[in-house]
């Protein structure tokens, strides 16, 4: 079989079960590094004759982070395309099943029990801490409703300020981000690179936990660590 992905969370789940798959990804799979697949553009903009010419039997994709304009056209094509859906911990374990066992299929893998181990043998968390969750600065943007991110979160003891909030990425002004009075502000290093020195100075007073965007985000092989990593990281930063 011949796999083109493209989502970078997709990406390093089949090249951590089959790599020999892979046949295409997009540039910002990075994961793992020295990956051996054509590059076909980004997410947001694949090159779409160049993924026809790779003859693929499946493009796998995610109605979040590919455009349907992009996947009507390899559809058109004559390419089967799969569409996942991540919006919560169950789905994320749910369609990476569906991608690599149904749609590929591969024998269930190892590490994707071990990711389910470490997620549902969690203990309960520690009294929650009310947080904000940017994702981008200039201009500011949070996790509002609905992400997979901010389900993450909530099972490591963080309550999404904006988890109501109508639209799934809002932009709030950073005086109201404040206002909000969170307990912590949760600064992931992607898709906006939070660092030391760009982001808790926005933030006076307020705890902040930069965290990993890879384990924060991304629905692969990197859910065995995520517990860890980003508990550890929060349990550092909160007050």
């Amino acid at each position: 079989m011949r796999v083109v992905s493209l989502v970078p969370s997709l990406t390093e789940a089949v090249a951590a079960t089959a790599p020999g798959l892979l046949v295409g990804a997009t540039a910002w799979c990075t994961h793992p590094a020295g990956l051996d697949a054509v590059r076909i553009g980004g997410t947001k903009n694949p090159d779409v004759p160049a993924i026809t010419a790779l003859a693929p039997d499946l493009v796998i994709a995610n109605e979040e982070e590919n455009r349907e304009p992009d996947l009507t056209a390899l559809r058109a094509a004559g390419i089967e395309v799969l569409v996942t859906e991540v919006r919560t911990l169950e789905q994320a374990f749910s369609e990476l099943e569906r991608v690599l066992v149904h749609a590929c299929g591969l024998d269930r893998p190892r590490w994707l029990d071990e990711a389910g181990t470490a997620w549902w043998d969690l203990p309960a968390p520690p009294e929650a801490s009310r947080a904000v969750v940017p994702i981008w600065r200039r201009p500011w943007m949070v996790l509002g409703r609905d992400t997979f991110a901010g389900d993450v979160l909530s099972r490591l003891g963080v309550e999404n300020l904006y988890a109501g909030h109508a639209d799934r990425y809002p932009r709030v002004p950073v005086d109201d981000l404040c206002a909000a009075a969170p307990d912590l502000v949760v600064l992931p290093d992607e898709p906006y690179v939070f660092t030391a020195d760009d982001g808790p100075e926005a933030f006076p007073g307020l705890p902040s936990a930069l965290v990993s965007g890879r384990h924060l985000t991304w629905y692969g092989p990197s859910l065995a660590e995520a517990p860890a990593v980003l508990g550890a990281a929060l349990r550092a930063a909160r007050p």
